[in-house]
């Protein structure tokens, strides 16, 4: 596993998964899924910063980094924990769900608005399967993962 962290930069082209999710508020699902693909032949995007600058171009800085590893990842895995909305990786869930790019979805089974999920991405995308822990979400990456050096992804 390579592991890309925001604002890192990353020019390779290797198979490669961006951690859409709960990023305010919530645990650091995040290094606990890093933790799990470790062994994987993956590059993993986690848009989560260890320390987050506070500077006035700083959120400009997220947005725009988070905007190019969406696109560059071969792969998204979405995360809604239960502890907050996530409005912004709704808009990404939301956008990427009117493209065939790859992804994993998990909602916590608390989650506000989990049956607002449940009905857009059956209608959008019904190929992705939706599962309620990070256990689930883990094994469906991984399951994944031995074609992701081969997955055709032409664009979005």
């Amino acid at each position: 596993m390579h592991y890309i962290e925001a604002p890192h930069v990353y020019d390779g082209n290797e198979a490669s998964l961006f951690l859409a999710g709960g990023i305010t508020a919530c645990p650091d699902w995040q290094q606990e899924m890093v933790a799990k693909l470790q062994d994987l032949p993956l590059v993993i995007f986690n848009p989560r910063r260890s320390h987050f600058p506070q500077h006035k171009d700083a959120a400009r800085e997220q947005i725009e980094w988070e905007y190019s590893y969406l696109r560059k990842a071969t792969a998204i895995s979405f995360w809604f924990p239960e502890e907050t909305l996530c409005p912004i990786a709704l808009y990404e869930l939301g956008m990427w769900s009117m493209t065939n790019k790859k992804m994993f979805l998990g909602v916590h089974p608390h989650y506000q608005r989990i049956q607002d999920i449940k009905i857009q991405t059956a209608l959008a995308r019904p190929d992705v399967t939706l599962v309620h822990t990070l256990e689930e979400l883990h094994r469906n990456i991984r399951a994944w993962n031995g074609a992701a050096l081969y997955w055709p992804y032409d664009g979005y």
